[in-house]
């Protein structure tokens, strides 16, 4: 019994050494953050349905965080000069960025050479808002529902056509979608920018379109358009009397235009876990769910793990349909 006694007079003050110094090793992984100022990169100009996203953002979770969140906008080659730039900035949970299923999955395929890599270069921490696809026509035409548009287009091949706010847009890639699932082939009118394409929509040069509700709304309720579905699993609130394309008879058809919250790849696991929770009082708050409310889109709460998840299926399905739009590679 003595040489046991004696060891562990000799092994307690070991112990007791270590013991004390897991907790400092355990604050030496995760620091003292943040301790600085913010910057949150977002790939986009100043003013617009996602700068108001940006920048609610920031304010709420500067608020939550105790310091205060900067946005930083920076357009660009379809986000990639943002991107480029947030995947370079130091992974200290200081530089965080808002990246889409444009920067994250299609400008892989639009773009030639990306100076940044989509899936390696950052970290999904939680997934911000998106804004669903309304499929719109001329009210001129000869179908009310989304099964009679199919009818139409499938008894004249050919004779419909589309507009879209140009190659490998949300606009354009929702509209593959939809042939592919309907079994119909439309023909395609790219413009630049939603906006020529909603004029001649509403002029009737084009048939329909898939735009967003914030934009094309306003004409559904003064009767200038006519709204047949929305490509989301659920109606929107304001337009509640338009079904989901499920309903309409064409399922398959969800799509939306989603942003979400990314850190450069090596930022520790601890800040990302924070951040994540952070943002999920975020989106519930009553505050952005007004500006996101405003600005016709849905807020997303899709956290952590299931939203590393919902980008990896996101990635696989905008690349499929941006590969299959013909568009070539700049």
């Amino acid at each position: 019994m003595k040489p046991i006694r004696r060891v562990l007079r000799v092994a307690a003050p070991l112990l007791l050494a270590l013991a004390a110094a897991l907790p400092l090793a355990g604050q030496a992984q995760t620091p003292n953050w943040p301790n600085r100022p913010l910057t949150l990169i977002a790939p986009f100009p100043a003013g617009g349905v996602a700068d108001a996203l940006a920048r609610s953002v920031a304010l709420r979770l500067g608020e939550q965080l105790g310091q205060p969140v900067v946005v930083d906008n920076r357009g660009g080659a379809g986000g990639s000069v943002a991107a480029s730039m947030a995947a370079r900035s130091a992974p200290d949970g200081h530089t965080l960025f808002v990246g889409s299923q444009g920067t994250q999955a299609t400008n892989s395929v639009f773009y030639k050479s990306l100076p940044y890599d989509p899936v390696n270069d950052f970290a999904p921490v939680h997934a911000i808002a998106g804004g669903v696809n309304l499929l719109v026509v001329h009210p001129s035409r000869p179908f009310k529902t989304v099964r009679e548009l199919v009818a139409y287009a499938k008894a004249n091949p050919g004779k419909l056509n589309y507009a879209s706010a140009g190659a490998g847009t949300s606009t354009h890639l929702t509209a593959l979608m939809f042939q592919r699932a309907a079994g119909i082939e439309l023909t395609h009118v790219a413009y630049k920018g939603s906006t020529p394409a909603l004029t001649d929509l509403l002029g009737g040069q084009v048939d329909l379109m898939f735009d967003y509700p914030a934009s094309s709304g306003p004409h559904v309720k003064t009767g200038a358009l006519r709204a047949l579905a929305v490509t989301y699993g659920e109606r929107v609130a304001a337009l509640p009397d338009v079904p989901t394309m499920a309903e309409a008879g064409v399922p398959g058809v969800e799509s939306i235009a989603w942003t979400g919250l990314f850190v450069p790849a090596k930022t520790p696991p601890a800040i990302v876990a924070r951040l994540a929770a952070e943002m999920e009082k975020v989106i519930a708050s009553p505050e952005f769910t007004e500006v996101a409310s405003k600005a016709g889109v849905l807020p997303l709460k899709i956290s952590g793990p299931q939203f590393a998840a919902y980008v990896a299926s996101e990635t696989v399905k905008w690349q499929d349909l941006a590969r299959r739009s013909g568009a070539t590679p700049q």
